[in-house]
């Protein structure tokens, strides 16, 4: 039933109601797909599958799966690139409290002691 160029309807998760295509055959309750979801392992109990079988070789890129299905007029999202983060700036050396109270505290001018003997 599951085979190589299957065409599915995914039932579960986050990418529930996206087509897909069966990319590769896992062993007897998981495969591999790609198309209108995120390209992964799957529980075949999660795909409700279509009559349409697309002519597709195993383990095909994102690329050869999102051709054919473009070609049967389904849309595909490319992916959007990651954004870059902004370069953090390096962080202030903190100042102890002890530094604090030493540089309030000034030196004391010694005052001479006028004894008279």
């Amino acid at each position: 039933m599951y085979e190589v160029g299957r065409l599915c309807v995914k039932l579960a998760g986050r990418d529930a109601g996206g087509k897909c295509v069966v990319v590769d055959v896992l062993d007897s309750t998981y495969v591999m797909i790609d198309g209108q979801t995120r390209r992964r392992k799957c529980n075949i109990k999660h795909l409700e599958p279509l009559d349409i079988v697309l002519k597709l070789k195993k383990n095909a890129s994102h690329e050869d799966v999102a051709d054919l299905l473009r070609e049967n007029k389904i849309e595909v999202q490319e992916k959007k690139p990651k954004a870059e983060k902004p370069a953090k700036e390096p962080k202030k050396k903190a100042v102890k409290k002890k530094e604090i109270k030493a540089s309030k505290k000034e030196p004391k001018a010694k005052k001479k002691s006028a004894k008279k003997a």
